[in-house]
Order: structure tokens, then C-alpha cells, then sequence
């Protein structure tokens, strides 16, 4: 009969896989922490800003402002989740108990996996406008609201499998030193959807600069190749860079 350790302290599994726990507020603690929570501060207001800009703003009533004001709620959710974790972390671990620990670990899951989904539905957007030559999607406002449902219901499923059993707290040999409370199999398995994931947008993206490059020289052949059209192509392009280089590094980053 398997023995399980949820009545034990967080201090237990974390001397058991031999990583640090911090028994007083160090210099470099209290250095991590208030960083952590001045960031967290700047994340939860520039993404506020976004969300009440794409909502009081008709221009930006299509499918993929709606995308990004989901990307902006995940980035927001993220940094609640951090603020959450600096308020719980340092000396203060020893403090959770295991339900506390993986409610702690839960909301950074759910935070991550929200923005990385998030990422790849608008990737796939924007590969369906640039092949139809549209600058938005003619994806229908209830599809959006079920795509937006779905990325939130797969985001709280991964944040929650660990603490419906997929951990190592009745199989202690499993438990990974980086979340001493994980098995390594979750990790991997979490580690490996994460980078497929980002495997398929970064493949998507490709995709999408090939067909604009080479449909922009072969129609630049032509004589009569129209400005709209480059136009459009344009446009489409900056729409593409500014979702990559504004939004995929704040995700990651989180």
C-alpha cells in the first residue's frame, strides 16, 4: 500500500531532493522579491491599459484585437500570479502547506500555458488573414469567445493536474529538484507541450514570411501588379512583427 505525504511540510520534500530553502531573509531575497514586485506592478497596469484600449476602441473590434486582449488578460493573470508567488517565496516557503504549495505552482501553470496558447491561436490567425489577403479574420465573434473559452479551460486543466495527483507527494523518488513537489514526469510532459507549442507558431510564422516574400517578388514581376495589394502586404507584415515583437517577449518572459 502506496504511502502518501500530504500532512507534511513543504521542508520535507525540499531536503529530501536536497534544494535550498532560505531560513531568513537574505540580501539577495529581499533584493528578488521587490524587483519581482515592481515588475509585477508594471505587468499588471501596461496590460490593464491594453485590455481598455481594445475595449473602448471600436477600431479594434475584430478577431485579432480580441486575441490580444486574451494575450494581454493571460500576461495580466501572469503577473498576478508572480505577486502572488514573491508574497510566498524566500523564508516564507517553509510556511506553505502542500495544498498552499501547489496552488502557488497552479496559477504560474495556468498563467503560462494561457499566454503560450494564446500565442499560437494568434498565429494561426494571422496565417489564415495573410493567405486570404485580409487584414482581419472573417472568424465570427462567437468562434473567437469559444477559442478564447477553450485556451482558459486547457490553461486551468494544466495548472490543476498536478494537485488532482500528478505529483510526487505518494511517490517520493519521482520528485524533481527544480519543483520538489512535481514528479519529473509532469515537468517533461509540461516542458515538451510547452515547446511543441512553440515549435508549431515558430514554423507557422516561417510560413508566413516565405509566402509573403515570394508572393510580393513574383507579383512585383508583373506589370500589373497594383499598390493596394503591396500595400496590404505591408500592412499585413507589420501586424505580424508587432504581435512578435511586442507580445511573444512579455510571455516568455512571465
Amino acid at each position: 500500500m502506496e504511502q502518501c505525504f500530504y500532512n507534511q511540510t513543504v521542508s520535507f520534500f525540499y531536503n529530501r531532493t536536497g534544494k535550498e530553502l532560505s531560513k531568513t531573509w537574505r540580501t539577495k531575497d529581499m533584493l528578488v522579491v521587490s524587483l519581482g514586485l515592481l515588475v509585477c506592478v508594471i505587468v499588471i497596469l501596461a496590460n490593464i491599459l491594453v485590455i481598455t484600449a481594445i475595449a473602448i476602441n471600436r477600431r479594434f473590434h475584430y478577431p485579432i484585437f480580441y486575441l490580444l486582449a486574451n494575450l494581454a488578460a493571460a500576461d495580466l493573470f501572469s503577473g498576478i500570479a508572480y505577486m502572488y508567488l514573491m508574497f510566498h517565496t524566500g523564508p516564507r516557503t517553509k510556511e506553505l502547506t502542500v495544498r498552499t504549495w501547489f496552488m502557488r505552482q497552479g496559477l504560474i501553470d495556468t498563467s503560462l500555458t494561457a499566454s503560450v496558447a494564446n500565442l499560437l491561436a494568434i498565429a494561426v490567425e494571422r496565417h489564415q488573414t495573410v493567405f486570404q489577403m485580409q487584414l482581419h479574420s472573417k472568424m465570427s465573434n462567437q468562434r473567437v469567445s469559444i477559442l478564447i473559452v477553450c485556451i482558459w479551460v486547457t490553461a486551468i486543466l494544466m495548472g490543476l493536474i498536478p494537485n488532482m495527483g500528478w505529483n510526487c507527494v505518494c511517490d517520493l523518488d519521482s520528485c524533481s529538484r527544480m519543483a520538489p513537489l512535481y514528479s519529473q514526469s509532469y515537468l517533461i510532459f509540461w516542458a515538451v507541450s510547452n515547446l511543441v507549442i512553440f515549435c508549431v507558431m515558430l514554423v507557422v510564422y516561417l510560413h508566413i514570411f516565405c509566402y509573403v516574400k515570394h508572393r510580393t517578388q513574383r507579383m512585383s514581376q508583373h506589370t500589373s501588379f497594383q499598390p493596394r495589394h503591396k500595400e496590404t502586404m505591408v500592412n499585413l507584415m507589420k501586424t505580424v512583427v508587432i504581435i512578435l515583437s511586442e507580445s511573444l517577449p512579455p510571455s516568455i518572459a512571465t
